[in-house]
């Protein structure tokens, strides 16, 4: 996970999920995995996250906080995505996708009724 500054307000998120071949879950991980830290340095990335899901090691969601569309642009340009978009357009067979864009125009907490208790 990449979260740099979780109090920095986020104009846009995107919500993604992709559903990727068995054979090719792998592959996907590797091509993603390097693309992670790229994204830790580049200013207005409030956080990046992908993450297997938990009830089908297949899906993988991706979770992406944007400060603005400069930072949004920033990271389209980056080498480091080239890299992964092509390497997961190359060798993974990508069964299903489906992606999101929200524009945020409030933000506060998220907290569930009653907020959370941290363990100790």
């Amino acid at each position: 996970m990449i979260a740099q500054d979780k109090d920095q307000p986020t104009e846009v998120v995107y919500s993604t999920y992709y559903r990727v071949h068995p054979e090719d879950r792998q592959k996907f991980i590797d091509a993603v995995t390097p693309h992670l830290a790229v994204e830790a340095r580049i200013p207005g990335v409030i956080y990046y996250v992908f993450a297997q899901d938990i009830t089908d090691p297949d899906t993988f969601h991706l979770s992406e906080g944007f400060r603005d569309q400069a930072a949004i642009d920033e990271h389209n340009r980056s080498s480091a995505f080239a890299d992964a978009l092509r390497q997961v357009m190359g060798s993974v067979r990508i069964l299903e996708q489906q992606s999101q864009r929200y524009v945020v125009t409030s933000q506060g907490p998220g907290d569930p009724p009653g907020g959370v208790t941290l363990a100790q």
